[in-house]
């Protein structure tokens, strides 16, 4: 029987996908026509397949040989003031360090750095050979330290803000120094980070590494694909492999290096790693800096002789110290099935995501919404995954969910939604569906595969509301028509899951009247407060700010720009910048006269910093406007409609200028423009607006009385 019902349901879900997309087409015709339909329907295509899963490696390095061959002579980078000080201990093996030191010298990036190579005695032609190579700082012992020793003489060689470990059985790649530091700009409780350490054919060997409360490890995602989505996320780890690994000098010193205890290696690196904990820090694993590593070049791989045996012997050692610490470790597994809970174990809960596409924040107001919301929730100790309707794999916005911990979900891991989640629904607390149209076709699958989970049904905005009046003002009866049916499904939605997000307190109680007994809470637009930067003598020109993707936005540019943007230029010479991507030919076109057309730009702040005003001439439409909250949050005075300050809490006159006229719309912006008294007003009550009622500290507060306690 349950075969048959997961097959019922599956088949179900996929007919749910064709009608739906069915809909939409036809409600799309109905809204932009048929040229606007292909290319909406090109730009989906688009996402869909999109950007190639990034590789890990570029080059896959065969394994150095001995030689007899002359000594080469190369030079690696160094810097007088390096940013990181790179330190690697050596014990013979030269062909590593050689390829090691190569490595180093063909993808250095932009970060400055020195290289320390501390020679533990060795006995082969490793320090004739280091003579050789420019651009490094060799130190030889007098006597043999081991590996806890030389890397600690190393260090206190060590100029730079950063002291990294790397072993000389690795190669590094393009880009691996330049995350680890960002690990540490982005993440300000890091203490360790540690790379992504692959074989030389390109399997996974470690993506941060697990302890058990009896001492034991585990490599995570050990002989696994690497572009796996369970490994391509940077997350807290119990460990990172003394192979590649990074601190602030001065915190490495404080914790007293490593402890020499573990001397001549092994649990040296799980060790520190405590520390680090036990000093208030985190340990990180960053997926972005990858590090071929020849595991076992220099030690071997036998734990019952050689220095190996080491391995077994402190482990001892390391029970003994952190036996307390211990006790919070996850109990040891038998196999991998297990491993992502344990890898995963700090992040005490689990939501999963399911929403149209990938969150582009710099494009659109939902998208950086969602992104925001995102972060609340791994703040808030979320283990976060999130699935693309689509499934594609979206390059850089893909990899910026992916920095914040979250596990993005992309094919070709994750192929089929129902096999996904009848693996991983009974971890799941919370399932967000978000838009109508992505939770019509998903909730019998989550229903059947995550039973004990919360279901939270993200309307984003009433799509209904904002078809309905879309559908009043261009006198449209299939537009009514596919108002109507967009609202039977979402109260259809609304009726089926736990609770309801809607953005506005307008929009709460409006759907207390059109379905009373549904829970509803509201959790609106997040935003990042900037304040005003600049006084109102230093700017010129307004500006808007709207994704054409949302066919409000170019009904709201035309119709400024034809109504009111004569009467406006008739009587001061003032400039509109257009700022949004997807523009239509409609709007390019509209490029002469004063009105500056940018498509798509990556950074706002100058804009937001040199304008005098930001226009948001909106007439139809729902939820809260992102354009509106922005601009508010840099101190920059709003004119809108009555449509575009809906729900926002807004005071007209004294928090924005509110008018719906093309007249009155054009004598707000020619008032606001030369009063700098009122432009002053309204940039600080626009700022107390979003603090109050859009920033980080009030969405926070309404996620703990949404999310279960």
């Amino acid at each position: 029987m349950r075969k048959l019902r997961d097959t019922r349901t599956r088949i179900a879900f996929q007919l749910k996908r064709v009608r739906s997309a069915g809909i939409r087409t036809r409600g799309s015709l109905a809204r932009r026509g048929l040229l606007g339909t292909f290319r909406r329907i090109g730009d989906e295509l688009a996402r869909k397949r999109g950007a190639p899963v990034p590789a890990p490696i570029v080059d896959t390095p065969a394994a150095p040989t001995a030689t007899d061959a002359p000594l080469e002579t190369f030079a690696v980078p160094t810097s007088a003031r390096p940013l990181v000080s790179i330190v690697i201990p050596v014990y013979n093996k030269v062909e590593y360090t050689v390829a090691c030191l190569r490595s180093l010298a063909e993808r250095a990036g932009a970060t400055a750095f020195e290289v320390i190579v501390v020679d533990d005695g060795s006995s082969d032609a490793t320090p004739a050979q280091l003579a050789q190579i420019d651009g490094i700082r060799a130190l030889r012992n007098e006597r043999n330290l081991g590996f806890i020793g030389s890397c600690n003489a190393g260090a206190a060689m060590a100029s730079g803000e950063y002291v990294l470990f790397l072993n000389n059985d690795t190669v590094v790649t393009r880009g691996w120094l330049e995350a680890l530091v960002a690990c540490f700009a982005e993440e300000t409780d890091a203490g360790l980070v540690g790379a992504k350490l692959v074989y030389p054919d390109g399997r996974l060997q470690e993506a941060g590494g697990i302890v058990f409360r009896d001492g034991s490890g585990w490599n995570y995602g050990r002989f696994d694909n690497p572009g796996d989505p369970r490994y391509e996320f940077r997350r807290e780890a119990d460990y990172c492999s003394g192979a590649a690994i990074m601190l602030r000098r001065e915190f490495f010193n404080e914790l007293g290096g490593f402890d020499s205890r573990y001397a001549p290696a092994y649990y040296e690196d799980t060790d520190l790693a405590f520390a680090v904990r036990a000093a208030g820090k985190k340990v990180f694993y960053e997926p972005r800096s990858v590090v071929v590593h020849f595991e076992g070049v220099t030690s071997g791989t036998d734990v019952g002789s050689g220095i190996k045996q080491y391995q077994v012997v402190n482990r001892e050692k390391f029970l003994d110290k952190w036996k307390a610490a211990l006790t919070l470790q996850p109990a040891p597994i038998d196999n991998a099935k297990h491993a992502a809970a344990a890898a995963n174990f700090r992040d005490a809960r689990r939501v999963l995501i399911i929403d149209s596409y990938t969150p582009r924040p710099d494009q659109d107001s939902g998208s950086l919404r969602m992104t925001n919301l995102i972060r609340l929730l791994r703040e808030l100790g979320y283990r976060v995954s999130f699935l693309p309707e689509n499934h594609a794999h979206d390059g850089r916005y893909t990899e910026a969910l992916q920095a914040l911990g979250v596990e993005a979900l992309y094919h070709p891991f994750v192929a089929d939604a129902g096999a996904w989640l009848r693996t991983n629904g009974p971890e799941l607390d919370v399932v967000v569906l978000s838009r109508h149209y992505v939770a019509e076709k998903y909730l019998d699958l989550v229903y059947l595969y995550a039973r004990r989970a919360k279901m939270i049904f993200d309307t984003v905005d009433l799509h209904y509301l904002r078809e309905q009046r879309t559908a009043q003002i261009e006198g449209s009866a299939e537009l009514a028509r596919q108002a109507a049916a967009t609202r039977a499904s979402e109260l259809r939605m609304m009726d089926e899951c736990d609770l309801t997000l809607v953005v506005s307190e307008t929009e709460k109680t409006l759907l207390a009247r059109e379905a009373p007994g549904v829970p509803v809470a509201v959790l609106s637009n997040v935003h990042e407060i900037y304040g005003c930067r600049r006084e109102f003598a230093a700017r010129e020109g307004i500006v808007f700010v709207g994704s054409f993707q949302h066919p409000p936005n170019v009904d709201a540019v035309l119709w400024f720009v034809r109504e009111v943007f004569p009467l406006l230029r008739a009587q001061a010479k003032i400039d509109l910048h257009v700022i949004g991507a997807g523009a239509p030919d409609s709007i390019a076109k509209l490029a002469v006269d004063g009105v500056i057309v940018h498509g798509y730009v990556a950074d706002l702040a100058p804009f937001m910093d040199g304008c005098r005003i930001s226009i948001a001439p909106l007439r139809v439409g729902a939820g809260v406007k992102g354009k509106v909250n922005m601009a508010m949050s840099y101190g920059l005075p709003v004119v809108a409609t009555t449509t575009a300050v809906e729900g926002m809490h807004v005071n007209a006159g004294s928090d924005v200028l509110v008018a719906d006229t093309p007249a009155d719309f054009a004598a707000a912006i020619l008032r606001l423009y030369a009063d700098e008294t009122l432009w002053n007003t309204l940039s600080a009550n626009g700022l107390v607006n979003v603090s109050s009622h859009f920033s980080f500290d009030a969405a926070r507060a309404a996620l703990r009385a949404i999310l279960p306690a």
